[in-house]
């Protein structure tokens, strides 16, 4: 009995020590899981949270281009697309191996995607393949647990409803380049654009916007499971161009098959309501990639339809330069309201020859009537007296021959020589030189832009700058005003003297322009017509006073106009030149006429008030799919016609 007692008071103690040790093994289980699962619980939350949750940038929409009515320029265009995050995969190239079995991959395509990964950080995604048709996109969802860190989404490309029409004006974006990405990460998002030119260029920070990001869940196979979180990014500003569509498609219409330039100003504040250029290109093809052909033909065309006539062509202004040598004659003395000069057809200089046009005697006439005719050998004395340094500081204040400072990238400022520019390189300036400046032939060359800033400035007075942004994200721009602009420092008297030749020229019998005169009650035009030389006519042609009109086209004259209305209140101004078009009275100025017809009819200037139906959300369309089928050409739409365009931009 006592053995058996003794028995059990040692087991009751082993007992105890094993269910204390017991106790205490579960306690310290209990302390390690609470300080696991409470204490530590953020810690290894967030790593978990790593573990399954990764992040990416995306790119943001880039805002819309419009014209001063809201009509858009330049739009959005959704797409499928497909990317790949490589922290999400461990082997990238099993899954691009994967990937070009279901959509070709070319070896270009390859290379970069290759690039692409040895360069970027793992939170940027790197462009499989862009433009998705529904085929591909669907082939890549039945296969996605092949291919973990692909990922689908919609991106947007650029598209400019009024195609070539606005091409040079509005510009156009393209892919960053390798040097441009690695300065801002953000620039190397997949669907990130750059301007280029245009005002696509000029504004490209405002339009760009700024970034979102979006947060998925994988699983262990890298598949994406859920979209925990996103965040678009901020929008680009919405850019109001000065631009009047409506205006802009007559220039086009109206300049037709001819090479040339037609640009439309503000003559009060500067801005500019039309700038057409011909020929012209397709801006939606930078976007994707210009193809190698389409590219070659651009390089090889001589008409070179990449070229921004209106602000970088260079002309010679040929007469529409004769209202700025009067203005440099009467300020410098050489000249007065009274003086008269004797024409008789032809000028001796030397043993030198300068014949005025149609080898025609004007005979004794002042300086009304010699810009009424288009007198070259007033022209050719007038500019021997005032000489080519005043003749130069008078155009670079009518804004010829210098940096107008425009908001549209790549403008040339022209030249107008002077005595140090000869003399800098090496040209031996003689008298000869001197009269044919005074016509505008010589040295001298123009850019359309200039020649309509200089019309402008004599029709107002002020020294107005030509600029494209009306409104960024709704703020007005500088310079949108009158009040904006210093006067010229010309005599009234001197511009009111030069005006009314202008007027002559176009509302009188005589005048070069009468036939292309305004037949709107209450308003007139007041211009200069102008026929510039780009061959150099031998000897024997000008003693037999040639006829240009027998020439091959590319040796005949530019035809050339600049002119403003209404005359006795000065609202807008026209510079218009028709390459090759020989004589500007029969070439340019019934352009002029129409277009400062249409502006004074339908007051672009006057107004501020957007045309009924000219929402933004058109600038965005939906991705392709199974119910929506976008037209092949809706990024080359033509642009409407110009009787719904002129309907449709009256006040309502």
């Amino acid at each position: 009995m006592k053995r058996e007692i003794q028995g059990r008071a040692a087991f009751s103690r082993r007992a105890l020590l094993i269910g204390a040790g017991q106790l205490g093994i579960f306690a310290a289980i209990g302390a390690r899981l609470y300080n696991l699962q409470v204490v530590q619980h953020g810690k290894y939350a967030t790593l978990a949270k790593a573990n399954s949750i990764s992040e990416r940038l995306i790119a943001p929409q880039r805002g819309v281009i419009t014209d001063r009515f809201g009509a858009v320029l330049a739009g959005n265009q959704q797409h499928w697309r497909a990317l790949f995050m490589k922290a999400q995969c461990p082997d990238a190239t099993a899954v691009l191996d994967n990937f070009s079995q279901l959509v070709a991959l070319s070896d270009d395509e390859r290379a970069r995607i290759a690039a692409d990964l040895a360069d970027r950080p793992e939170y940027i995604p790197v462009m499989l393949k862009d433009y998705l048709d529904w085929p591909d996109m669907a082939a890549i969802e039945v296969n996605t647990p092949n291919l973990p860190g692909v990922i689908i989404e919609v991106g947007t490309s650029r598209v400019y409803p009024f195609g070539p029409g606005l091409a040079h004006a509005v510009g156009y974006v393209g892919r960053p380049n390798k040097v441009e990405a690695k300065s801002d990460s953000v620039l190397a998002l997949p669907g990130m654009r750059i301007g280029r030119t245009g005002a696509e260029a000029w504004q490209d920070q405002p339009l760009r916007g700024a970034p979102g990001f979006v947060q998925t869940e994988t699983n262990v196979h890298g598949e994406v499971v859920r979209e925990v979180a996103s965040d678009p990014g901020i929008a680009g500003q919405t850019v109001a161009l000065s631009l009047d569509a409506g205006l802009q498609a007559l220039a086009l219409q109206r300049l037709g098959a001819q090479p040339g330039v037609a640009v439309v100003l503000d003559a009060q504040s500067g801005e500019i309501l039309a700038m057409a250029n011909n020929p012209s290109f397709d801006p939606a093809l930078f976007d994707k990639g210009v193809p190698a052909d389409t590219w070659k033909d651009w390089m090889g065309d001589p008409l070179h339809p990449l070229q921004n006539r209106a602000i970088a062509g260079l002309y010679a202004p040929g007469s529409t330069f004769k209202p700025t040598v009067a203005l440099a004659a009467l300020k410098s003395g050489a000249l007065t309201a009274d003086s008269c000069l004797t024409c008789t057809g032809s000028f001796t200089l030397g043993d030198h020859i300068f014949w005025c046009d149609n080898h025609t005697a004007h005979g004794t006439i002042n300086l009304t009537t010699a810009l009424q005719i288009s007198c070259d050998v007033f022209f050719y004395q007038v500019a021997l007296a005032v000489g080519i340094n005043n003749i130069a500081a008078m155009a670079n204040q009518l804004g010829i021959g210098l940096d107008l400072q425009m908001d549209i990238p790549h403008a040339s400022p022209g030249l107008v020589p002077t005595l140090d520019w000869a003399r800098a390189r090496g040209i031996r300036w003689a008298p000869g030189n001197t009269v044919v400046q005074g016509i505008g032939q010589g040295y001298n060359q123009v850019t359309p832009i200039a020649l309509a800033t200089m019309i402008a400035r004599i029709a107002s007075g002020i020294a107005i700058g030509p600029h494209i942004t009306r409104r960024v994200g709704g703020a007005l721009q500088v310079g949108a005003n009158a009040t904006d602009w210093p006067a010229l420092d010309v005599d009234d008297r001197h511009l009111a003297l030069v005006r009314q030749g202008l007027f002559e020229v176009v509302n009188t019998p005589q005048g070069t322009a009468y036939a292309a005169r305004l037949m709107l009650p209450g308003a007139q035009m007041a211009g200069k017509t102008g026929t510039a030389q780009v061959h150099n006519d031998t000897a024997a042609e000008k003693t037999k006073n040639y006829n240009a009109d027998r020439m091959a086209w590319v040796d005949r004259p530019n035809g050339l106009f600049i002119g403003f209305a209404p005359y006795d209140n000065p609202r807008y101004a026209t510079a218009v030149i028709v390459e090759h078009g020989n004589w500007g009275a029969q070439s340019a100025a019934p352009i002029a006429r129409d277009l400062l017809t249409y502006a004074i009819t339908n007051d672009p200037a006057g107004r501020d008030k957007p045309i009924a139906g000219a929402a933004l959300s058109a600038a965005v369309m939906p991705p392709p799919g199974p119910a929506f089928a976008p037209s092949a050409d809706a990024n080359a739409a033509s642009p409407p016609a110009l009787a719904s365009i002129s309907s449709g931009s009256t006040v309502q």
